[in-house]
């Protein structure tokens, strides 16, 4: 399957999403905009409580095509970072006491210089996430020593698993991939990933397959666990449930199967003000494969870049950050939604 890029997809231009995002709500729903139910709650204009996760995509590439990535990445996609833009995220961290870098793509794996950066963030002391596919370590043998890289450089690894079997994975990232995450977690688990007492985190996250809500995420992380272990034999930490955003190649397969305006309605009507007061713009900031700097993942897919003086990683400065207002739009409803969600799971 090819990313909506390659294919030359109307969705691939963002300020169609965006367009088709507003009218939704404001023109066939006829709903309060986001921007008006966060006034409501007194959560606008939303200002950040303080930058506690630096997360950079490192590149569009990845080994998958998967059918609800809002990244709309594969491995027809180009855009990687640059080993300069790189060392300029570095120079960025050495001037805060940010504690948290996480890394994402694509498969962020596949940028040439993703080692020797993961290497120099860990030199400085800081604690490296990694957004991790789980097949791109079965994908090729120039990967199969990620696990002991990983656990070389204490990286804490967060993969997507949509389901504990393989039909429902494999529907939604393609053929094998289930069996692929499931050799790949018993590689992490052999070098201490996801095992009692080791310090080394495997922590999966969970997505809807279909046009609904997650459930409980304690609940699932509980299936999950007994299901994974007694039928694969593999462990993991912990479980996030994240909420399918409506945008970019999920958006087209809510348009495609007739549940867009539905999808949104539920959003809508779950509108959860404490899942709002709590979403993952006010601690996080996104730097794209370019340097550009964002509010969120989400933002950075629609071109939305922060507000302010301060919007390329290579003039980077907290204080002015965090003083900016958080850019605010119509898929926003999809992180306050119910419990919540970010890319640490529910927020609620």
């Amino acid at each position: 399957m090819k990313s909506l890029k390659a294919s030359g997809h109307q969705l691939a231009d963002t300020a169609v999403q965006l367009e088709l995002l507003h009218e939704e709500v404001a023109g066939k729903l006829r709903l309060p905009l986001f921007q008006e139910k966060m006034n409501a709650a007194g959560l606008f204009p939303l200002h950040p409580t303080g930058i506690d996760i630096f997360q950079v995509n490192v590149g569009k590439m990845c080994n998958q095509t998967c059918r609800h990535c809002h990244v709309d990445a594969g491995p027809d996609r180009k855009e990687i970072m640059t080993r300069e833009t790189m060392q300029q995220c570095l120079d960025a961290l050495d001037r805060t006491d940010i504690p948290t870098v996480d890394l994402t793509g694509g498969a962020p794996e596949m940028n040439p210089n993703f080692r020797w950066f993961v290497e120099e963030i860990h030199k400085r002391g800081r604690k490296v996430m990694v957004r991790c596919n789980l097949t791109i370590i079965v994908a090729n043998p120039k990967y199969h020593d990620l696990p002991e890289f990983y656990r070389d450089h204490q990286v804490e690894v967060v993969s997507s698993l949509p389901f504990y079997n393989a039909d429902k994975t494999d529907r939604q990232r393609g053929k094998g991939v289930f069996e692929d995450s499931i050799k790949a977690m018993k590689m992490l688990n052999t070098v201490g990933y996801g095992q009692e007492g080791t310090g080394l985190l495997l922590n999966l996250v969970y997505n809807p397959n279909g046009a609904f809500l997650p459930g409980s995420q304690e609940g699932l992380k509980r299936q999950f666990k007994r299901v994974l272990k007694d039928e694969f034999g593999v462990v993991f930490n912990d479980l996030y449930a994240i909420t399918n955003m409506p945008v970019s190649r999920y958006l087209d397969f809510l348009i495609a199967t007739g549940n867009y305006h539905g999808y949104m309605e539920k959003l809508i009507n779950a509108f959860n003000p404490a899942a709002a007061a709590g979403v993952m713009c006010r601690n996080t900031i996104s730097v794209g494969w370019d340097g550009q700097l964002y509010d969120c993942d989400f933002n950075q897919m629609l071109d939305l870049t922060v507000e302010g003086p301060v919007r390329h990683v290579r003039n980077f400065n907290v204080d002015l950050l965090n003083r900016r207002n958080i850019v605010l739009n119509e898929h926003c409803y999809g992180c306050t939604a119910g419990a919540g969600s970010s890319c640490g799971g529910t927020t609620a």
